[in-house]
């Protein structure tokens, strides 16, 4: 049973990982300055895009690797929560806010549990669990 639930850690912390280094990826290559703009239009400062797109590219490059994967994790589930509360509660569930609702549910169980199978934080701190 234990290996069951390392293993879908291992694709939870990989899944959500490559989506938001997606999304952050984007946010750089359509051009950060756009992405700012819409945060301004709003009423969440411009200057913001650039942490949450820096946090987003970078935290899901450390979620593949599994390095400090809960603190992370807490990151980018905070950035869902600004999400949802400032950008999409106002607007249907469905093709609103229904895939910031998984995200940030992938994130609460990534802080919960970890993903310590196949991590280079396992292979890092192997001896001090």
């Amino acid at each position: 049973m234990k290996m069951n639930a390392e293993l879908g850690g291992l694709i939870v912390r990989i899944a959500l990982g490559f989506i938001f280094f997606v999304h952050g990826l984007a946010k750089f290559q359509g051009g950060i300055e756009h992405t700012a703009g819409f945060f301004d239009s709003i009423g969440i400062p411009g200057f913001l895009a650039y942490p949450i797109a820096v946090i987003e590219a970078a935290g899901g490059i450390l979620l593949i690797l599994g390095l400090g994967t809960r603190i992370v994790a807490a990151l980018l589930g905070l950035i869902m929560l600004g999400a949802i509360f400032t950008a999409k509660l106002g607007s249907e569930f469905i093709g609103g806010y229904e895939l910031d609702a998984a995200l940030l549910a992938m994130s609460a169980f990534l802080v919960l549990s970890g993903s310590k199978f196949l991590s280079m934080e396992q292979l890092m701190f192997k001896n001090k669990d």
